[in-house]
C-alpha cells in the first residue's frame, strides 16, 4: 500500500456528503449515486469498484462537477475538497479547479483526446488555462511530461495527432496531461479498460510511480480486483448507485463482509482452480428506473437474502474498527455518524 500511515491522522483532501446525484429520464430524475459517503485523505488511493452501471463514473463525475447540464444535476450532498464545497462555486471558480487541483484520467483516450488537435497542442492548452507560461516554455515542458509518462521521441509525439498512437501511448497522453499542472487529487476511470495486459501493467506501474513522486490523493475507478489488490489503500464497493461495503484493502481480500463483496472476489480467475467454469453473479444490476425504492437492492441476487431483505433498507455501518458494511446480516453494527 502506497499511502503515508500518517496520513490516516490528516484532515481528508475530500470529503463526499450524502451525495446523490440522478438523471432525468422521460421527465423524471432517478438517482444513480444514492446518498454516498467517503473520505480521501492525503496521498491515499481509495479503489471504487462494482459491476458496470453500479453508478462509479457518476460519482466521479460529480466530483468533477462534468454532468451533462439539462440531463444530470446534483439534487442533495455536499463534495468538499480541500476545505472547499464544491457545490457552491461559480462555473468559473470551478474551472480554476478543475484540470489544476483535480484532475481526471477518462476511461478511453481515442475519445477523451481532440482527434483535430496534436498531442502538444492539447497539453499546451491545459497549462495556459492555469500557469503564466509562454509558448515556448509550454512546448518545453509539454516535451518534459511526455517522456515523464515513458512515451519515447517526446519532440516528435508532441506534434502528432491521436489517431497516429497506439492505445496505450494515448493513456500515456492522458496521463501527461492529467498531471500537467501537478494536481492534488487524481481520479483515474478505468484507465486500463481498453488495454492489453502487459500495457495494463506498465500504466499501473506509472500511475503509482507518479502518485508516490507527486504526493497525490488518488481515487481510482475499475473493475478489476487485481488492480485494486495492486494500487489501493482502502477500497469502496457500490452496487446499484449505494456503497455497500468499505474498508482497507488487506481486509477486504481476507475478510469481506458483504456477500456482494464475496461473490466479486469468487469471480476471480485463481491460478489454482481446477474448475473449467469461473463462478458468476446470476442476474444483472437494475436499471435506474426499476431500483428498490425500500429494501437491499441486491436481495434479489443474493444468495443469504432473507424476507426481511425486500422490506428493511440497510444502513452503511461499522462491524468492526474502520470496516463498514451495508447488509442486515449485520443489524447490530452501529451507523456511521453522518449518514442519514
Amino acid at each position: 500500500m502506497s499511502a503515508n500511515k500518517s496520513s490516516l491522522k490528516e484532515a481528508p483532501m475530500l470529503e463526499v456528503k450524502n451525495l446523490e446525484t440522478a438523471f432525468d429520464i422521460d421527465g423524471t430524475f432517478y438517482n444513480a449515486v444514492d446518498n454516498v459517503s467517503f473520505k480521501v485523505k492525503p496521498r491515499q488511493i481509495v479503489g471504487v469498484v462494482g459491476e458496470s452501471g453500479c453508478g462509479k463514473s457518476v460519482m466521479s463525475l460529480s466530483v468533477m462537477q462534468l454532468l451533462p447540464k439539462g440531463i444530470g444535476k446534483i439534487k442533495a450532498g455536499e463534495i468538499v475538497f480541500d476545505g472547499i464545497n464544491l457545490e457552491k462555486m461559480t462555473e468559473a471558480q470551478i474551472n480554476k479547479i478543475r484540470g489544476k487541483d483535480i484532475s481526471m484520467i477518462f476511461q478511453e483516450p481515442m475519445t477523451s483526446l481532440n482527434p483535430v488537435f496534436t498531442i502538444g497542442y492539447q497539453l499546451e492548452e491545459v497549462l495556459f488555462n492555469h500557469m503564466k507560461i509562454s509558448k515556448k516554455e509550454a512546448r518545453q515542458k509539454s516535451i518534459a511530461l511526455l517522456k515523464s509518462v515513458g512515451i519515447s521521441r517526446p519532440e516528435k509525439i508532441v506534434d502528432e495527432y491521436p489517431h497516429q498512437l497506439s492505445g496505450g501511448m494515448r493513456q500515456r497522453v492522458m496521463i501527461a496531461i492529467a498531471i500537467a499542472c501537478q494536481p492534488k487529487l487524481l481520479i483515474a476511470d478505468e484507465p486500463t479498460t481498453a488495454l492489453d495486459v502487459t500495457v495494463q501493467a506498465q500504466i499501473l506501474e506509472l500511475l503509482k510511480s507518479i502518485q508516490e513522486v507527486n504526493d497525490m490523493s488518488v481515487i481510482l475507478i475499475t473493475h478489476d480486483l487485481g488492480v485494486v489488490a495492486e494500487m489501493c489503500d482502502e477500497v469502496i464497493v457500490m452496487y446499484a448507485g449505494k456503497i455497500v461495503e468499505r474498508t482497507d484493502v488487506e481486509t477486504l481480500f481476507y475478510n469481506p463482509k458483504h456477500p456482494y463483496t464475496t461473490l466479486l472476489l469468487g469471480a476471480v480467475p485463481k491460478m489454482e482452480q481446477e474448475e473449467e467454469r469461473l463462478s458468476s453473479i446470476q442476474g444483472i444490476v437494475p436499471s435506474l428506473t426499476n431500483m428498490l425504492k425500500v429494501g437491499c437492492r441486491f436481495a434479489n441476487r443474493c444468495p443469504k437474502a432473507m424476507p426481511e431483505c425486500l422490506t428493511t433498507t440497510p444502513i452503511l455501518a461499522e462491524t468492526d474498527y474502520g470496516h463498514e458494511v451495508a447488509c442486515l446480516l449485520y443489524e447490530t453494527s452501529k451507523p456511521r455518524e453522518g449518514v442519514r
